[in-house]
């Protein structure tokens, strides 16, 4: 079994206390969101900043998604610590103090992570997970319409949270066995879906 996640502790400790056994692994979805959040604030500084620093960043910052693409942790945390000194300095501009602030919270992300970051290229090429991000994207364009008060079928958030913990069931083929364990007079089904006795 395979668990990818956000890098928060919180998340990966319940993981791996549920299955201990299994693959962790830092989702590149967040990787990538995070790097093209620094990517943005880069292009802010331009005409702010000296082309030759904006360009030097921009080199950096995609040298860095291509290592950590390929697991190169510690060359990726170099370029980090090489962004911090590119950036740092006295009276900088306030877009380059932001991508400096965004620089080291991700590398501290990146340091704090690096045992669970694989080689996402490898895993790509042989067809493994390495994101979540279209369940994360189907995720947030249901839930936030759906929590917006204007919306005829609101949902509140116990609602909302039920509704998912149903819809993890469903995912892990879990929710029959939930309804025979409520319900024991329920019919199990048999693999074509034609109804057992009980």
């Amino acid at each position: 079994m395979q668990f990818l996640s956000d890098g928060a502790e919180t998340v990966r400790n319940l993981q791996m206390y549920i299955s201990p056994q299994s693959e962790h692994w830092l989702d590149w979805f967040h990787i990538t969101m995070r790097l093209t959040v620094m990517g943005q604030m880069r292009k802010g500084m331009n005409g702010v900043e000296a082309s030759a620093l904006v360009e030097q960043a921009e080199q950096d910052l995609e040298s860095l998604k291509w290592h950590l693409w390929n697991g190169n942790v510690e060359p990726a945390l170099k370029l980090v610590d090489g962004l911090k000194v590119l950036l740092g300095g006295d009276g900088i501009s306030a877009e380059r103090q932001k991508l400096l602030k965004a620089v080291r919270e991700f590398g501290a992300y990146i340091a704090t992570n690096q045992a669970f970051i694989p080689d996402y290229g490898d895993r790509y090429r042989n067809k493994e997970t390495i994101s979540t991000a279209f369940a994360e994207s189907a995720v947030n364009q249901l839930v936030s319409k759906r929590m917006v008060k204007q919306q005829q079928m609101h949902w509140t958030q116990r609602g909302a949270h039920l509704l998912l913990q149903v819809r993890a069931q469903v995912l892990n083929k879990e929710l029959r066995e939930t309804f025979r364990r409520w319900y024991p007079g329920m019919m199990a089904e048999n693999e074509t879906g034609m109804p057992l006795a009980a």
